[in-house]
Parts: C-alpha cells; structure tokens; sequence
C-alpha cells in the first residue's frame, strides 16, 4: 500500500499552505538588525529542523527495513484458525525491520550483536506482529532482568563507553546466558548481510483452531541465499570502511530485483505435551531439539519493496508482540509476558500515544475501530462518532471470542521461578551447540571469547565466566581459560 507522492509543483507554502515569499532571507529589524519573532517561516522551519528525529529506541536502535509478502504453501488450519493462514497459495503483505540490539542509531552494522527480526503481518482481522531474533534464544529467561542485561551492553554511566568488566560480571553472574554467549561468540554472530541469516520467533506462542484445541509453536525463518557470516577481522574492516554496509545490502538487492525470501517453518507441540517435555518449553534460553519436534514447512518470505522514507517508515514503524489476531495468542514465557507490556510502552512514549495511526503501522487489509481520541498524532480519523462503549449510534461492537485460548493457572501469588523441567539447567544445551561444531569453528568461538573476556579488569569475574563455558564442556572451558591466560599474561 503505497501513499500517493507530495505535490512538488507550485509555490512553496508553510506547513499551514500559506505562500512562502522569501527562503533566502530571514526578517530582520531594519539591515544587519536582529531577527523578528513576527518571522513564522524561520521558526517554523526552525521548529521542525530540531525535532526531526525522535528519541532512539532504547534498544535495536539501528535498523533497516523492507516491505514484502508471505505466501502460505501448506494447509495449517488443523493448528490455527487465523485467517491469513487459513487458504494454500494466500499472500500477506508484510513489513521486515531488521536491527542490531546493542549500538545507538549512528553505530556500524557489521558488529558482533545480535540481530532484530521483526515482521509485521497486514492481515485481514488486523495486524500480526512477530517480533524476534537471528537466534533461537536469549540471554535471560525473566523479563525483569532485562534492563539490568541492556545496561551492561549500553554505556557506562561512568566512562560512557561499553565496559568488559559489566559485560562479564552480568553474563558470569547469569549462567542462563550461556546458551546464547556460545551463539553469539560463534560464526552467526557477525552475519555477512541481513540477507544471509536466519530469523527466528524465538518465543514460545499459542495457536489454537476452530475446534478450540491448542499448539504451541516456534517460527524459523531460514533464508534461501544461504547462511554467511564474518570474521572477527572482516567484520572490523568493514565496519571501519563501510558502517552502512548490511542496509546499503539490502536496499541495492531489492533495487535489482534481487529479492531476498526465507522459508518459513515452525515446531508444534501440543499443549497436553508441555508439562512433561524434558525442557520448560517456555524458557526463551533454551531449543526444542528438532528430533523432538521437526519443524514444518509453511510458506515463503520476501522482500520486494524498500521503503520511500526510512524516518517515516523504519524509524517510526512500531511492532509489539502483543499485537496478535484471532488463532494466535501468547505462552506463559516469562520474557514475553513481559514484553507484551514493554513493546507498546515503548512506542507510546518513542513515536507517540497514536503510533499506530501512521502508515507503516497501521492495518492495511482492514481497518481500526476503536474508541481512543486525541492526543499526539491524532489524526480525526472517528469525525463525530461517539467515543464510548456501547452505545445505540452503530458504534462498534464486542466480539465474544477471545483471539486465543486460556491457559490454566493454579497455586498463590508470588515472585516465582519458572518451573524446571527434568532436563533443565543452564548448560546442557550449551554444551550440546559447542559439540556440534567443526574444530575451526570451536577456534574461532575460543578465539571471540577470549578476546573479549580477557579486557576485564578482575580475575574473579574471568574465572566466572570462564567457568560457566566450563559446566557446559570441559573441553570448552579447557581451551577457554588456556586461552584467556595466554591473553592477559
């Protein structure tokens, strides 16, 4: 859905469409006098200047974004009752926006971080968002951790610089890390373009069918060009010589025609299952090993127009895991219960209360109809429709039928850990990834990690650190601290 283009012909107006009669010149009291307050053209533009970029996000600050379709390849309507999911060969519209997680909005791309995956469905009963990652876990399992984690990613609010010993302290001091430390030291932490990775939900969500029954499922978007990455060495070559490379990537491959498209697959797990599997598959540091639950292909991905203003679009385009439709709903995961608060929150404070109102946000194959009013951005989008419910002036009305299916609860109140499930703990799935790779990718992860475990300052955090690796294989730990050790000395 592509707005129509601004009118660039006649006179040059005011924001309120007055004539412009000099952009040259600013009023000034007599030649070579000061400025005139009278001079609304100056301020305006002025105004405007100074506030044509909102606050960064706090995190994925730096991003690209594309515009694209989904097609359904398999029958999935035994699963869910969404509609967009309901018919082989439907195609939705839908909107990318990948990001790194860690750097501000002027950093380079080409970093070691892990990479955003957020996709916006433009379905027909409202927009779906799946907002994930280029991997299928995360560094902590409770989103009350999570400001703790982004803080010793971001800047010292001492030395305003990234600092090792934070960095350290926090992942040694939170062995749940481990899992996704071992990802992001690895060959994927530094993927060559945005085209070349795979993107993932990451999360556990619900689908449930007409019948009422209910799935839980993974998403693994696994890209058709094939997986590349970087070296640390390339990586920082490029990130020097062309900080814009993964969006200038992107953007000139979808001028060409080079569409970019991932597969679309996902594990299902019946709800009776979940209670028993040897994982809490709720716990976003933790896989569902594909022998247990072999991913089913659904459809295809690509990406087939760039956006014709990254402010409007990439930067002000909002997504919020708790935007679902009908046959689709969310897990008892602690990270994504937290989430469904914090995304909206976020935006309502970043781009505005009426984000949603904005193009790129709002449901293009329907419409909303809400009672909310006013406030900034506000476009007069309800005229003189009554702003309550219910009312007897054909207002709109409540459907009965919750999108998704509840989900049982029992015991009391309180700040509880998630449940361990018979396999559950920290490391094992950590040391199975470490198992699973080639002897020069074991170098190159030792390598990453000692590189950047040996800038901290502290023995004792090192040891910490290092020791987790240790739990999750003593040949990973081994080679680590020998590597380490050589490294400070």
């Amino acid at each position: 859905m592509t707005q129509e283009a601004h009118v660039t012909q006649g006179p040059l107006t005011t924001e309120a469409g007055a004539p412009v009669a000099d952009n040259q010149n600013s009023q000034t009291a007599g030649v070579g006098g000061p400025v005139l307050v009278q001079d609304q053209s100056l301020l305006e533009k002025l105004a405007h200047f100074n506030r044509e970029r909102i606050p960064e996000r706090i995190v994925h600050a730096r991003g690209a974004g594309a515009y694209g379709t989904f097609t359904l390849t398999r029958d999935v309507s035994q699963w869910t009752r969404a509609k967009f999911l309901s018919e082989v060969g439907k195609q939705t519209e839908t909107f990318l926006r990948f990001s790194t997680v860690a750097g501000s909005l002027g950093s380079a791309d080409a970093v070691r971080d892990p990479r955003g995956f957020a996709l916006k469905f433009y379905t027909e009963e409202g927009n779906y968002d799946l907002v994930g990652n280029n991997t299928p876990v995360f560094f902590i399992k409770d989103a009350i951790k999570f400001p703790d984690f982004i803080h010793t990613q971001k800047r010292d609010p001492y030395t305003g610089s990234q600092e090792a010993d934070n960095v350290w302290d926090f992942w040694g001091l939170s062995p749940e890390s481990t899992h996704q430390v071992t990802w992001l030291f690895g060959d994927r932490g530094i993927p060559a373009t945005l085209r070349h990775m795979n993107g993932y939900g990451s999360h556990t969500y619900q689908w449930n069918n007409e019948a009422g029954e209910v799935f839980w499922v993974k998403y693994h978007f696994k890209t058709d060009q094939g997986i590349k990455n970087l070296t640390q060495a390339e990586a920082n070559k490029l990130a020097g010589e062309d900080p814009d490379s993964h969006q200038r990537d992107l953007r000139e491959a979808i001028e060409r025609g080079d569409f970019p498209s991932w597969t679309v697959q996902v594990q299902i797990m019946p709800a009776s299952e979940a209670a028993t599997y040897r994982f809490n598959p709720f716990d976003l540091t933790k896989v569902w090993p594909h022998e247990d639950y072999p991913p089913i292909e659904i459809g295809k991905l690509e990406l087939n127009r760039n956006p014709e203003n990254i402010f409007a679009e990439t930067e002000q385009s909002i997504f919020s895991p708790a935007h679902f439709v009908p046959g689709i709903g969310p897990s008892p995961d602690k990270m994504l219960q937290g989430r469904l608060f914090a995304y909206g929150d976020a935006h309502r404070y970043r781009v505005g209360i009426n984000a949603d109102h904005l193009p790129v946000n709002r449901p293009h194959a329907t419409e909303a109809r809400t009672n909310t009013r006013d406030g900034h951005l506000y476009d007069g989008r309800h005229k003189g429709a009554k702003n309550y419910e219910p009312n007897s002036f054909g207002g709109p009305v409540q459907t009965d039928r919750p999108l998704w299916e509840p989900t049982s609860v029992t015991g009391g109140t309180g700040t509880h850990e998630a449940p361990r499930h018979a396999e559950d703990n920290d490391f094992v799935q950590a040391g199975n990834l470490y198992r699973l790779l080639s002897e020069d990718e074991k170098v190159r992860l030792i390598d990453n990690l000692a590189g950047f475990i040996a800038k901290v300052s502290r023995d004792d955090i090192a040891e910490r650190a290092i020791n987790n690796f240790r739990q999750a294989d003593g040949d990973f730990g081994k080679r680590l601290e020998a590597a380490v050790q050589a490294l400070r000395g």
